[in-house]
């Protein structure tokens, strides 16, 4: 272990009955560039630092010892950081943890928040980057009041009764996360990561759609519209849900990265090739679910009135007019943003899955657009017209479903509009409350 001036394990001066001034920090982090970095920074903001490339020897100190903060790295030779973090949350409940990780993306940073973790911060990092997460999870930990209830968070997790965390993230600390952490990390992840994560959302946006379509075609002549819209909104939410739990890139998701654009963390063109990875990706996620549909024969379902249900959704989107699309691509991500907004929030899963679920229900039931969904709902409906047989609806020419309507007349508005209602409506709207530069006089 290396600690510098500062304190080595055995020391008797380690001793949780020890009574000081300064706030103890221990470092786990198997670069020795990072430990001597942590230990310079720290050490001048007051702390009392103790650092270690083992991650045996770092759990062992947050058993014995108390640490105000721990930083913890992601990927240590033969450990897994997230791991360390969950061993961690147990044995020191009062320690304020950050992860910190060469290997950045939204999907761990949610991860390791769920493990116990109070920041996320990607590797490389500037001093006051650095100091700024440290002083952020510092601040979340005292306003969780972790320090009076870790004894017996303790006894309680003893039993096997899972106590979820105190409070939520505040809406200002979700805007400081999205913009230095989520956003930063969508950008500096591999762009192959990136590619194959935003296939997997593609085709989780397809399940949700596959799944409305599923169990509301044939619902409302017993129901009414008013209830089918809202079973359909319902089992929609799987999709985001999937995306956001299990861990998936979606473009609608990712206009939130404006919030990093907005505070400098990364350039527009950044912003841009990712987002146009992420589009590409999902739209090979999408069509890969509606040629498993077709070819699965699931659409004949109910004599074929389930493939039929398919083709009438696709010829209705594809014949709103470039304005009414682009209005309801805007509410749509509005709130598919705010599902993410809020799933950030939660700690819990089934916080995060409340979360998603109402905003999701919501622009479904209303009848807003996704332009994701759409490369699901409208390629579906082109192939069973064109291999299945499948007449138009009552009131629909057969010519208007084609490829050149799907991009021209839907996907060109939807895409604006939700770039609209999520980095306009949300991204930046947040970034003007919470995080603009305060003006000087």
């Amino acid at each position: 272990m290396i600690s510098g001036s500062a304190p080595k394990y055995g020391d008797s001066t380690l001793g949780k009955k020890e009574s000081t001034m300064a706030q103890k920090m221990l470092v786990i982090d198997d670069e020795e560039l990072v430990l001597d970095s942590c230990l310079k920074i720290f050490k001048e903001e007051g702390y009392d630092v103790v650092v270690t490339t083992s991650p045996e020897e770092g759990l062992k100190l947050a058993s014995d010892s108390h640490f105000d903060v721990i930083l913890c790295d992601w990927k240590m030779p033969g450990f897994d950081g997230m791991d360390v973090i969950e061993e961690i949350d147990q044995r020191s409940p009062d320690s304020a943890v950050v992860m910190i990780s060469g290997f950045p993306s939204v999907g761990r940073a949610t991860e390791a928040m769920k493990r116990g973790a109070m920041e996320y911060l990607p590797k490389p990092f500037t001093p006051e980057e650095i100091t700024d997460a440290v002083q952020r999870a510092v601040k979340q930990k005292v306003v969780q009041e972790k320090r009076v209830m870790g004894r017996f968070e303790k006894i309680i997790k003893a039993w096997n009764f899972p106590i979820p965390p105190f409070e939520d993230k505040a809406p200002k600390t979700i805007a400081e996360t999205v913009a230095s952490s989520v956003g930063v990390g969508k950008a500096t992840s591999p762009w192959l990561t990136v590619f194959v994560l935003g296939i997997l959302a593609g085709a989780y946006i397809g399940f949700g759609g596959l799944l409305s379509t599923s169990v509301s075609f044939d619902l409302a002549p017993f129901a009414g519209i008013g209830i089918k819209k809202i079973v359909a909104g319902s089992a929609f939410s799987l999709g985001l849900m999937l995306v956001v739990i299990a861990g998936a890139e979606l473009f609608t998701g990712n206009n939130l990265m404006i919030s990093s654009v907005m505070t400098g963390d990364i350039s527009f063109g950044t912003m841009m090739k990712r987002w146009g990875l992420v589009y590409v990706a999902n739209l090979i996620g999408s069509l890969i679910l509606a040629l498993i549909f077709y070819f699965s024969g699931l659409w004949k379902t109910g004599g074929g009135a389930l493939g039929g249900a398919a083709v009438s959704i696709a010829y209705t989107k594809v014949s709103l007019g470039f304005g009414e699309a682009l209005v309801r691509g805007i509410g749509c991500n509005w709130l598919v943003c705010l599902a993410v907004w809020m799933a950030l929030a939660a700690r819990q899963t089934v916080g995060k899955i409340f979360a998603i679920f109402f905003p999701i229900m919501g622009f479904v039931a209303i009848g807003f657009e996704h332009c994701v969904a759409n490369m699901y709902f409208i390629p579906a409906g082109i192939f069973l017209v064109n291999w299945a047989g499948i007449a138009a609806p009552a009131g629909f020419a057969p010519e208007v479903l084609n490829w050149i309507s799907f991009l021209w007349d839907n996907l060109l508005p939807v895409t604006i509009g939700n770039i609209i209602g999520g980095a306009v409506f949300v991204g930046m709207s947040y970034w003007g409350a919470y995080l603009r530069p305060a003006r000087t006089v």
